[in-house]
C-alpha cells in the first residue's frame, strides 16, 4: 500500500512540473485537482496501457518501440478528455507531456526504489 501512495505521488509531482513547463497544458484548481489527474491516468495507465501494447506489439515491434511514445501521447490526451481540470492544446503538447512525465516518474522511481526497497539476498 505504502508503494503504492509513493507511486501516486510520484505522478502528481511529475504532472504538475510538466503543467509549469510544457506550453499548452494547463491544470484548473489546485492539488487537489492535481491529485485527481494523477489517479485518472495512473488508472488508465494500468487498465488500458498493457491492452494497447498488447494490440500494436507488432507495430511497436517495426519501429523499434518508438510507437509506445505514440501510445502514450493518446493516453494523455485520453487523461485530458476525462478530466475537466486537464487541458491540453493538441497533439504535440500532449506528447512532450508524456516524454517528460514518463522520464521524472522513471527518474523519482529509481531514486525511491534505491533507498526504500531492501536488497534481495540469494541463499542456499
Amino acid at each position: 500500500m505504502r508503494s503504492l501512495v509513493i507511486r501516486w505521488i510520484i505522478l502528481t509531482l511529475a504532472i504538475g512540473v510538466t503543467a509549469h513547463i510544457i506550453p499548452g497544458v494547463t491544470i484548473e484548481g489546485g492539488l487537489g485537482s492535481l491529485v485527481v489527474i494523477a489517479l485518472i491516468f495512473g488508472l488508465i495507465n494500468a487498465i488500458i496501457r498493457p491492452l494497447l501494447l498488447l494490440l500494436t506489439c507488432p507495430l511497436i515491434i517495426l519501429t523499434l518501440g518508438l510507437f509506445t511514445l505514440i501510445i502514450n501521447t493518446a493516453l494523455f490526451l485520453l487523461t485530458a478528455r476525462l478530466s475537466p481540470a486537464l487541458t491540453v492544446a493538441g497533439f504535440w503538447p500532449a506528447f512532450w507531456a508524456s516524454l517528460i512525465v514518463s522520464l521524472i516518474t522513471a527518474v523519482l522511481s529509481g531514486l525511491i526504489r534505491d533507498k526504500h526497497e531492501p536488497k534481495v539476498k540469494w541463499s542456499r
